[in-house]
């Protein structure tokens, strides 16, 4: 089973409000999904943005793939980072 971490759509018409989650690549973008990692709001003045960290951690050490957005949001809430420096030092 090939695994992404994406971003699922929720929110009502002309106010999208976003869920991280964890899907199986071949379901539909709001269709079944493994696990929810986290929010993103765009609407907020600042975007907010609430990822499980140590979840996303464990997902990526298992090779589960990003989508462009997901892997901009793990960036900003310093995810990439810290799972770059777990794999330096095993």
């Amino acid at each position: 089973m090939a695994a992404t971490i994406r971003l699922t759509r929720m929110g009502r018409s002309k106010r999208p409000f976003y869920r991280l989650v964890v899907a199986d690549s071949r379901m539909p973008r709001d269709g079944r999904f493994l696990e929810i990692l986290g929010t993103y709001d765009p609407l907020q003045a600042v975007p907010l943005m609430k990822v499980d960290e140590g979840r996303a951690i464990y997902w990526l050490t298992k090779g589960v793939q990003m989508s462009d957005t997901a892997r901009d949001i793990l960036k900003k809430t310093g995810v990439i980072k810290k799972f770059t420096e777990l794999k330096k030092m095993a």
